[in-house]
């Protein structure tokens, strides 16, 4: 028997087609469920509000701020931030329920593997299988205040990392992984800049090598076929615009706005 609650919280926008798959595993297991919807205009609140009570809209911070937000709202000292496209499978919830079944348990961050499905097949390499640090002690703990990836900063972190897998479900098409990516890269290149970094075009087309030889040979991506050479390319050219989106906002303003006229 879990001996300790969960409070689970969800950011999110416009997730209709999938966010029902996700919820409906987690009611009644988690003893919170929170939602936080930044301005979702196809049924989504609607959908949310029959797994819980718990569904807040509000305006869109970024994700570090979000994630933040949710996290105050939170009532337990174990929380579990799921997203939309993932799934919590029965083998998870009762690997978790075990290791949450002692009064104080070994760890403070419990990390879940993930297992990606990519064009029809889970991959089983890379980084899209990486374990996520997705259940933690929420004591101490804060989101970077990060528009995108971002990682919980948490004091004496002690990680236990789980055997069942968190089903993800990222992209609803070729279209949609190629969109999510840029979007991240513009976000990370405008989040560098912030911070005064720079780039060149020359170091952004190093950067689509570096990654993607990380992703295809050192992460043995190629084990998984033409996904994992697909899976490769993209993570190449995802490092490629990051780099080359901070080539263009580190160009000298007047520059820039010759060009962009």
């Amino acid at each position: 028997m879990r001996q300790h609650k969960i409070s689970c919280f969800l950011i999110v926008c416009n997730e209709a087609d999938r966010i029902e798959r996700c919820l409906a595993p987690l009611q009644g297991w988690v003893d919170e469920l929170i939602i936080l919807d930044s301005g979702s205009t196809d049924g989504t609140v609607e959908i949310a509000k029959k797994y819980t009570s718990e569904v807040h809209c509000t305006d869109w911070p970024g994700y570090g701020p979000q994630r933040n937000r949710a996290l105050a709202m939170c009532q337990y000292d174990w929380v579990l931030t799921i997203d939309a496209d993932e799934i919590v499978t029965e083998a998870l919830k009762a690997e978790i329920d075990e290791v949450l079944s002692i009064a104080k348990p070994d760890a403070n961050m419990i990390k879940i593997p993930w297992k990606t499905y990519f064009f029809g097949k889970f991959l089983n390499h890379g980084r899209y299988t990486a374990p996520q640090g997705k259940l933690f002690y929420k004591v101490g703990a804060k989101f970077k205040e990060r528009q995108v990836h971002e990682t919980l900063l948490q004091p004496n972190q002690r990680i236990k990392v789980l055997k069942s897998a968190l089903l993800h479900y990222s992209w609803r098409n070729y279209q949609h992984v190629q969109e999510k990516h840029l979007k991240y890269a513009c976000l990370m290149a405008q989040e560098k800049a912030n911070k005064g970094k720079k780039s060149t075009i020359g170091f952004a087309v190093l950067r689509f090598f570096t990654d993607f030889f990380q992703q295809y040979v050192l992460s043995l991506g190629f084990l998984d076929g033409w996904r994992g050479l697909l899976m490769a390319i993209i993570l190449g050219e995802y490092a490629f615009h990051k780099y080359a989106a901070l080539a263009e906002l580190s160009l000298p303003q007047d520059d820039t706005a010759v060009e962009r006229r």
